[in-house]
C-alpha cells in the first residue's frame, strides 16, 4: 500500500521526549554533525521512517542519480527511528542522512550540535523551491539544517459524489454550510453522516488532533496556531476550547456519527483506516483524514475522482474561499558535510528528485518545482497544487511541532478521553499539564 503519512502506521512514537531523555546531559559532544569535512567513500547511509512498498519506491527514486554520481546510497528503515536517531547520534554512530518526520525532532538534534548546517547549494534550493513557512520547518535559530522532502496535505473531507448528487447537497464553502450540510444529510437518510476512527495502536487518538488543528488554524488564523504550538496559547484558552467545542459539535453527537460503526465512544475503537470500507460501501456520507486516505479509499475497491465512487474536498474556513490548511511532511538533515552526503543532500532537495519520486506513485512534494500532472491520482494532483498556491497559509500538523510529551502524548490521549465523555475543560487540563516544566 502506498501511503505517505507513514509515521501514523509505525506507532507508538516516542517523538522528542524519548530522543531528550537519551540525549539528556549531552549537548555540545557532536556526533561529528558540524565538523565539516570528513572522507568521501562513494556511499551514503540514509536512515528513516520509510518502509516496505514505500522504501522501495524511494530508492528506486534515486537509481538514477546513483548510476550518474557514481555514489551508493544505502537506505535503513525502522519503526523505532524517533528514540534510536538520538541513540546513534550520542553514541558516535549516526547515518549519513535521516529523513526526520517531525522537525521538532530534527530541531531537537541541531540544537545539541549533533546536525551539520545546510550546504549552500541545499539551501539555494530550499530558497528557490519551498515557501517561507516549510523552509522555517528545517531552520533552528535562524540556521537551515534540513530541506522538505514529501508532504501531505490534511483535512480533506471524502464523500460521494453521487450520493451528494442523489440528496441535492453542494460541497460548502464555510464551516456553517458544512453544519447544515451535515444536518441535511442527517434528515435526508435518517442515518449518522461522519464517520471516524481514532484507533491506532499505541498512538490512538492521533487522527482527533487533526480535528483540533484544523478548527484552531480555520477559527483563529495563523498566530493563534503558531502561539500554541509553543505554548503561548494554551490548551485551556479560549481559541482551543472553541476548536473542541466545534469539532464537538459533530464528533460528540450521535445524530452525525459513527455511520456503520455504532455510537459516539466507538470512534475510539475504530481503525483510522477502516472508514474507507464503509465510504466505498455508502454506510458512510463524510470522513474527515489527510490526502494519504486516497491510497485506503483504493485498497478498499472505490476510485477516487471527481466523477469516481469517492471524491474530497478541503475543510472549509469561516468564509468562503479561505486557503489555510495544515498538513505534514519530512525534513532531510545531515550528520555531516562529507563530499557525497552534500551531493545526495542537493539532489533531494531538487525538483528532479520531486518528479522522480512523485512519477513513481502515492506521494507528494511541497517543491515548487514539480509538476502536477506527475501525481499518481487527482487528489494528490490536487494538494501539489493547494501547498504551491502562493496564497496558501501552510501550517504544519501542530502535534508534529509540540514536545513529544504533549503532542504524541497528552493530546492523544486526552482526544481519547475526550470521546469517551471527559468534558472540555478536564480534557484540555489535562493535555495542558503535559507541557515540560
Amino acid at each position: 500500500m502506498v501511503f505517505t503519512q507513514r509515521r501514523r502506521l509505525v506507532a507508538p512514537i516516542a517523538l522528542m521526549g524519548v530522543a531528550g531523555l537519551a540525549l539528556a546531559g549531552c549537548s555540545g559532544d557532536s556526533g561529528g554533525g558540524s565538523s565539516g569535512g570528513g572522507d568521501s567513500d562513494n556511499t551514503v547511509t540514509i536512515y528513516g521512517t520509510i518502509a516496505d512498498t514505500e522504501a522501495e519506491l524511494l530508492q528506486e527514486s534515486w537509481k538514477d542519480f546513483e548510476e550518474s554520481s557514481g555514489i551508493t546510497i544505502e537506505y535503513e528503515s525502522s519503526k523505532e527511528f524517533e528514540s534510536q536517531i538520538g541513540i546513534r547520534a550520542q553514541g558516535g554512530n549516526p547515518p549519513d542522512i535521516a529523513i526526520f518526520p517531525q522537525p521538532g525532532l530534527l530541531a531537537d538534534l541541531a540544537s545539541r550540535d549533533y546536525l551539520a548546517p545546510a550546504p549552500d547549494s541545499v539551501a539555494a534550493n530550499v530558497s528557490e523551491y519551498w515557501s517561507e513557512d516549510w523552509a522555517a520547518y528545517g531552520t533552528v535559530d535562524g540556521t537551515l539544517y534540513g530541506a522538505p522532502l514529501m508532504a501531505s496535505v490534511k483535512g480533506f473531507i471524502w464523500y460521494q459524489p453521487a450520493k451528494f448528487a442523489e440528496w441535492g447537497v453542494e460541497v460548502p464553502e464555510t464551516l456553517d454550510d458544512l453544519m447544515t450540510l451535515t444536518q441535511t444529510i442527517q434528515e435526508k437518510t435518517g442515518k449518522s453522516p461522519w464517520c471516524a476512527g481514532f484507533g491506532s495502536g499505541d498512538a490512538t487518538g492521533w487522527p482527533g488532533t487533526d480535528w483540533i488543528e484544523d478548527y484552531v488554524l480555520r477559527q483563529s488564523g495563523p498566530d493563534v496556531y503558531d502561539q500554541w504550538v509553543t505554548n503561548d496559547v494554551k490548551f485551556t484558552d479560549a481559541p482551543i476550547v472553541d476548536a473542541f467545542n466545534s469539532a464537538g459539535e459533530i464528533l460528540l453527537n450521535g445524530d452525525y456519527v459513527n455511520a456503520g460503526f455504532g455510537d459516539v465512544q466507538s470512534i475510539n475503537s475504530t481503525e483510522f483506516g477502516d472508514p474507507a470500507t464503509a465510504l466505498v460501501s455508502g454506510d458512510c456520507a463524510l470522513h474527515h483524514q489527510a490526502s494519504f486516505f486516497d491510497g485506503f479509499i483504493q485498497d478498499a475497491g472505490g476510485t477516487v475522482a471527481e466523477d469516481g465512487d469517492v471524491w474530497a474536498f478541503i475543510m472549509p474556513g469561516e468564509e468562503a474561499g479561505a486557503t489555510a490548511v495544515t498538513g505534514g511532511g519530512e525534513i532531510v538533515g545531515a550528520f555531516n558535510s562529507d563530499a557525497d552526503t552534500v551531493q545526495v543532500q542537493e539532489y533531494l532537495s531538487s525538483p528532479e528528485w520531486a518528479n522522480n519520486r512523485v512519477s513513481l506513485g502515492g506521494v507528494i512534494s511541497a517543491n515548487n518545482g514539480l509538476d502536477s500532472a506527475n501525481a499518481s491520482s487527482g487528489i494528490l494532483s490536487q494538494s501539489i497544487e493547494i501547498l504551491q498556491d502562493p496564497n496558501t497559509t501552510f501550517r504544519f500538523d501542530a502535534s508534529d511541532l509540540m514536545p513529544g510529551a504533549v503532542g504524541a502524548g497528552t493530546f492523544w490521549k486526552g482526544m481519547v478521553s475526550w470521546i469517551s465523555g471527559s468534558s472540555v475543560a478536564d480534557v484540555t487540563e489535562q493535555i495542558e499539564s503535559g507541557w515540560p516544566s
